[in-house]
């Protein structure tokens, strides 16, 4: 009982930080509309995808993104919890690291996925049918996608002191997963090099994209591959990110 309500006070305590950070929720609804807008606008008469419009295809992969960015972003409230000498104390509380980490985990999860909600309402704006079975088909694969991207962060936050180092390699890893996952062009084709393919591959948020291709879009998605190996590899991702977490949590000092 001890560690259930430990990884639940944790959790509870970064869904409070979320939604209490009125600016960041501003900025949810803001960024995905120019992306969509903007961005769909100035490329969708140049990239091409037969069967299916460019924003409508657009549209998974700014969800895939917004969910990116806030995962990784949540391990900063590692770096401020042990400026604030908060991490101190949760480390010293009678539960073992594991919870301390799966709390974290689950409640940064918890904010990236109301984020990733509130992009996802926008598919209204852009004339994508929705219905019940879709949301419910979704949230699953949202929240599967957070855990691993959000262990990353967390992970780095653990070995990192200081938030400008934290903030540069935060970047470094996003730019390239954001970029190969196919969000925002098709990775896949003849006229696709042989590299980018094989990149594209190696990233895991691409086949986050492609899940949530294969069930917002539906029939009119041609899936990379099967929705099953999909999630799959995402949730060996997520197995394999949260084991080095805990590990990495393990190394630190009170």
């Amino acid at each position: 009982m001890t560690e259930l309500r430990g990884i639940y006070t944790l959790w509870l305590r970064e869904v409070k930080r979320f939604i209490r950070d009125r600016a960041r929720v501003v900025i949810s609804f803001v960024q995905p509309l120019l992306w969509l807008v903007v961005f769909a606008a100035g490329f969708g008469a140049r990239i091409v995808i037969p069967g299916i419009e460019y924003q409508h295809f657009l549209f998974p992969g700014i969800i895939g993104q917004t969910l990116l960015f806030t995962a990784m972003f949540m391990g900063i409230s590692v770096i401020w919890d042990k400026e604030f000498g908060f991490m101190k104390e949760i480390l010293v509380a009678p539960i073992s690291r594991f919870s301390i980490f799966i709390g974290k985990m689950l409640g940064d999860s918890t904010a990236a996925l109301l984020q990733g909600l509130i992009v996802f309402a926008f598919g209204f704006l852009i004339g994508i049918p929705f219905n019940i079975v879709t949301l419910l088909s979704v949230l699953p694969i949202m929240l599967l996608i957070t855990f691993g991207l959000v262990s990353i962060g967390l992970i780095i936050a653990s070995f990192i002191g200081s938030l400008e180092n934290f903030g540069a390699i935060q970047t470094f890893i996003n730019l390239p997963l954001f970029f190969l996952s196919g969000a925002l062009f098709p990775t896949t084709g003849a006229d696709i090099p042989g590299w980018l393919q094989f990149a594209s591959k190696l990233d895991p948020l691409s086949y986050g994209v492609d899940a949530l291709r294969t069930v917002i879009l539906g029939s009119s998605w041609t899936p990379t591959n099967p929705l099953y190996i999909n999630l799959a590899i995402i949730g060996i991702f997520d197995v394999v990110m949260i084991l080095i977490g805990t590990w990495a949590f393990s190394r630190m000092k009170h």
